[in-house]
C-alpha cells in the first residue's frame, strides 16, 4: 500500500511539472488574447446596470472583455488604442427606416425644406436635366411648411414639363404630386377608383395629387434602377449612415428580390451595414417566405413582415376614431380591409414571423392591437411591433402591455409634427399623440428609429428630440408635451439594446459586452452630460463594425 501511495505522489509531481511546463510554453508561444485593446475611454456598455468601463478588448470582430485600463492592458494583445477620454457607445440602431428607399432617393431631387410650391418649381427648373430613369423625380415637400398650407396642383408642372413624367413624393411617402404625363402613363382619369387612397379632383378635373394607395398607381410605372445604380446608391447610403454612427438599420418594407440583392452585396464584402429586413407583406412575398422561412447571417436578418394599416397624419390619411378637426367628417382611412389585416396577422403567426404594422391614427392602432391580441392571446416572446404608435387612445394603451407588443417610435416625428398636429387632432386628442413615456411603461422598453428619409438619418437628432421634445432652435421653451420626454438613459437604450431586442438580436449587439459584435461609435462629447442644446450637434469621430473602422 505504501509503495502505491509513493508512486501516486511521484506521479502527481511529474504531472504538475508537466502542466507548469506547458503553461509556460503556451504563454510564450500563444496567440494574443485580443486583437486590440481600447483603453483610457469612457465606455458606456449599456448593459443591465449601465456600467461605464475604461477599456474593452476585441478579438475576431467581437468583444471579449470590458473593464479597467489596468486589467485589460495586462492581456496579451496585438495592438492598443488610446481613446484619450473620448466617449464610446454601442453602435446605434435605427429601429425603423427605409434604407433601400433612401439609397435610391439619393439619385433624385431633394425638396426638403422648401417654403412654397413656387420654390419647388424653381428647383425642378434648375435641375431639369437631373432625371431618374427618364423621369423627373423629387421627394421631401411638405405643405405644412408653407405659408399657404394647401396641397399643390399640377398646372405649372404640365406647362413646364408636358412631355416628361414628373413624380414629386411628399416627405412622408404617403402622398405625391404628378403631372399629366405621369397620370397618363398610369392610366389615371377622373373615373379611376381606388381603395385605401384618394385621387384628388377639383371641378371634375384631376389635381395631380394622389394619397396613399393611389400613389402606387404611378409609382409602379417608374422603371426600376439598374443593378449598377442600385449598388452605387446603397454604398453611398451606407457611407452616410456610418458617418452618423449607425451600424444597424431596420428597413421597414422590402421585397424579396431587394433582400436578395442586399445579401449579395453583403456577402461580397461591399455592404457592411447590418440590416434587419422587414418583408413588405403582400401575396408574392408571403408565398416566398412561407416556403423559404427565416434567413439569418451576421449582417442580414429576415424574420418579420411589415404591413401598412393606414396613412399619415400630415396628409390626413391616418385613420382616426373621430373626424379631423381641420376637415370635419373626414376620418382618414385604412389601406386594407379589416379581413385582409386579420388574414395577414394570422399568416405571420402561422409561420412564426414577427408582425410589424404601420399605425398612425387611434382607430388604426385600436384595430391592429385587437387583431394582434387575437393571435397572441396574452404575454409572449414573439415581439410583434406597432410601427409609429403615433396616436393611441388612453383606453387602448394597456393592450401593449397585456400582449407584450413593442412600440417602435420616431422621436423626431413629434418635434416635426408639433406645429400642425393639433390642427389635425384638436386640443384634447393631441394629448394622445407621441406618448413615449406612456408607451415605455407598458413593457419597460420601446424601440427608437427615424423613419428616414422622412426624417434625417442622424440618430442624434432623435436622441435630442426624445429627451428635449424641442426642435433644433430649442422651441418650445418648455418642450412639446414634455411629460412624455425620455430620460437620457432611456433614449440611449431605445436606440441600442432595446432596438436590438425588438429585432431578436440582443444577444449579439446593442451593448458593449463579452461575446457581442464589436459594433461601436466614438463621440467627441458625452451624451449623458452634454448641454441639452448641444446633443444633436455632437460629432461622431469614428464608427466600427465588427472591429473594423468604417468611418
Amino acid at each position: 500500500m505504501q509503495n502505491h501511495l509513493h508512486l501516486f505522489r511521484d506521479l502527481k509531481v511529474v504531472l504538475s511539472s508537466l502542466c507548469i511546463f506547458f503553461l509556460v510554453f503556451n504563454s510564450c508561444n500563444s496567440t494574443p488574447d485580443a486583437d486590440v485593446v481600447y483603453f483610457n475611454g469612457n465606455v458606456y456598455t449599456v448593459d443591465s446596470v449601465f456600467f461605464i468601463a475604461q477599456a474593452f478588448a476585441v478579438k475576431d470582430g467581437k468583444i471579449i472583455a470590458t473593464g479597467s485600463n489596468e486589467t485589460l492592458l495586462k492581456l496579451n494583445y496585438k495592438s492598443k488604442v488610446d481613446l484619450k477620454q473620448k466617449f464610446v457607445y454601442p453602435g446605434f440602431i435605427d429601429a425603423h427606416c427605409h434604407f433601400y428607399g433612401y439609397a435610391i432617393d439619393l439619385q433624385k431631387t431633394w425638396l426638403i425644406g422648401t417654403k412654397s410650391f413656387n420654390e419647388i418649381v424653381d428647383t425642378l427648373v434648375k435641375y431639369k436635366d437631373r432625371r431618374f430613369m427618364g423621369w423627373i423625380f423629387g421627394r421631401g415637400w411638405d405643405q405644412n411648411d408653407w405659408s399657404i398650407k394647401q396641397f399643390p396642383t399640377k398646372e405649372k408642372l404640365d406647362s413646364l414639363f408636358p412631355n416628361v413624367p414628373v413624380f414629386l413624393m411628399r416627405i412622408d411617402g404617403h402622398a405625391a404630386l404628378c403631372n399629366q404625363k405621369a397620370l397618363d402613363l398610369a392610366g389615371i382619369s377622373i373615373n379611376t377608383k381606388i381603395s385605401g387612397g384618394e385621387i384628388l379632383q377639383s371641378q371634375n378635373k384631376l389635381t395631380g395629387l394622389l394619397i396613399d394607395n393611389a400613389v402606387d398607381l404611378v409609382k409602379n410605372k417608374i422603371p426600376e434602377p439598374t443593378l449598377a445604380n442600385e449598388a452605387t446608391s446603397l454604398m453611398d447610403a451606407q457611407r452616410n449612415c456610418f458617418a452618423v454612427g449607425l451600424t444597424t438599420v431596420d428597413d421597414a418594407g422590402l421585397n424579396y428580390m431587394e433582400i436578395h440583392r442586399i445579401d449579395s452585396l453583403q456577402k461580397m464584402g461591399h455592404l457592411k451595414m447590418r440590416i434587419y429586413a422587414m418583408v413588405l407583406y403582400d401575396s408574392t412575398n408571403y408565398k416566398y417566405y412561407h416556403k423559404a422561412g427565416k434567413f439569418k447571417t451576421d449582417f442580414l436578418n429576415v424574420r418579420s413582415f411589415k404591413l401598412y394599416a393606414d396613412g399619415a397624419l400630415g396628409s390626413r390619411g391616418a385613420c382616426l376614431l373621430q373626424p379631423y378637426k381641420d376637415m370635419p367628417e373626414h376620418y382618414g382611412f385604412l389601406l386594407k380591409a379589416n379581413d385582409s389585416l386579420k388574414i395577414a396577422a394570422a399568416n405571420a403567426y402561422q409561420i412564426g414571423f414577427q408582425f410589424n404594422t404601420h399605425c398612425i391614427g387611434d382607430s388604426a392602432n385600436r384595430l391592429m392591437l385587437n387583431i394582434y391580441a387575437e393571435q397572441l392571446k396574452g404575454k409572449n416572446n414573439l415581439r410583434w411591433r406597432i410601427e409609429h404608435a403615433q396616436v393611441v387612445d388612453d383606453s387602448d394603451m394597456h393592450l401593449f402591455g397585456d400582449y407584450s407588443i413593442i412600440p417602435s417610435v420616431q422621436p423626431t416625428h413629434a418635434t416635426s409634427d408639433m406645429y400642425w398636429a393639433e390642427d389635425r387632432l384638436g386640443l384634447s386628442r393631441i394629448k394622445n399623440a407621441y406618448q413615449y413615456q406612456s408607451l415605455l411603461k407598458q413593457n419597460g422598453m420601446l424601440a427608437d428609429g427615424s423613419d428616414f428619409p422622412v426624417e434625417d438619418i442622424n440618430p442624434l437628432y432623435g436622441f435630442y428630440a426624445a429627451v428635449s421634445r424641442k426642435d433644433q432652435k430649442q422651441y418650445p421653451t418648455l418642450g412639446f408635451q414634455k411629460e412624455n420626454a425620455l430620460s437620457r438613459e432611456q433614449a440611449l437604450r431605445a436606440m441600442t439594446i432595446w432596438a436590438a431586442y425588438s429585432n431578436f438580436e440582443e444577444q449579439e449587439k446593442g451593448s458593449i459586452e463579452k461575446g457581442k459584435f464589436a459594433d461601436f461609435v466614438i463621440l467627441e462629447k458625452d451624451l449623458m452630460q452634454a448641454n441639452e442644446k448641444d446633443l444633436y450637434s455632437i460629432k461622431v469621430l469614428q464608427t466600427y463594425v465588427a472591429g473594423e473602422r468604417v468611418h
